[in-house]
């Protein structure tokens, strides 16, 4: 896993820029921007964190593995935008050798949960936090800015980058790609995953994020055949916590160029 340049992290403050855009804010590995549309009528706000990478640079899921950095953002309240979330499209597993992560090797945008809570222009302030790696991992922090005013005009090429993102999220589950039995053992501190897949001749990739403090193995005694897949999965629970919960691990299955995300209902 990349060395961490503890020295080396960027802080910027980004002006606001025309238009419902960020500045870009610069790293050594790529940059970082939030590219934001009008409200729509319920108060949602599309929006994106928008992630450039240059070639050879990769940059962090959710559970990024022990030692990577994963996204992290915090919005100002006070400016009238509520910020609930990142959403993420399903990663890869990398292995440098001597450890392995979760992330993505090319540029990436994830979609933001914003909503206004007040009427009249906005300015939208975050802060944010994450890792763009290679050789030396780099942390990236930035306080971006950008004005969404009251009768702003859609730009077609931002919502198309917003859409694209929003596209490019794993579905829910379905008939042929779901979660079939799934179970917890406390004793042993192992999942127990069953599924169904569209791609028989290839298990599917799994990836799973759960309460601060936990963290995942890679799976282990897969079977695969005629399209259902079962794993087992270590869990490292932390000194003080407690057994996992169902509805308290989030899955991330990836089958070929499909991907379903869903809570894991123990058994």
């Amino acid at each position: 896993m990349a060395a961490l340049a503890t020295l080396s992290a960027y802080f910027f403050i980004a002006p606001a820029a025309n238009a419902a855009q960020s500045q870009w804010v610069q790293s050594q590995g790529g940059e970082v921007r939030i590219v934001a549309d009008r409200p729509e009528p319920d108060g949602t706000i599309p929006a994106i964190l928008d992630i450039r990478l240059k070639p050879g640079w990769k940059t962090y899921w959710v559970e990024p593995g022990a030692s990577g950095i994963p996204p992290q953002i915090t919005v100002d309240p006070k400016d009238g935008i509520s910020f609930s979330g990142l959403r993420f499209p399903a990663p890869k597993a990398f292995h440098d050798g001597i450890a392995s992560y979760t992330g993505y090797d090319r540029s990436v945008a994830f979609p933001l949960s914003l909503r206004r809570e007040k009427t009249g222009s906005l300015t939208l302030k975050a802060s944010v936090f994450l890792g763009i790696c290679k050789d030396i991992c780099i942390p990236v922090q930035a306080d971006l800015h950008l004005s969404l005013p009251e009768g702003l005009a859609q730009n077609p090429l931002d919502r198309a980058r917003i859409d694209d993102a929003v596209a490019a999220l794993p579905m829910p589950p379905s008939d042929t790609f779901k979660v079939t039995a799934a179970s917890f053992d406390a004793a042993e501190n192992r999942l127990h995953l069953s599924l169904v897949t569209p791609a028989a001749a290839m298990p599917a990739e799994l990836f799973l994020s759960g309460p601060p403090g936990y963290s995942f193995g890679k799976p282990e005694n897969v079977t695969a055949e005629n399209g259902k897949v079962t794993a087992e999965i270590a869990v490292r629970v932390p000194a003080k916590g407690d057994a996992l919960k169902s509805g308290s691990v989030l899955l991330v299955a990836r089958a070929g160029e499909q991907s379903i995300e869903t809570p894991l209902a123990f058994d």
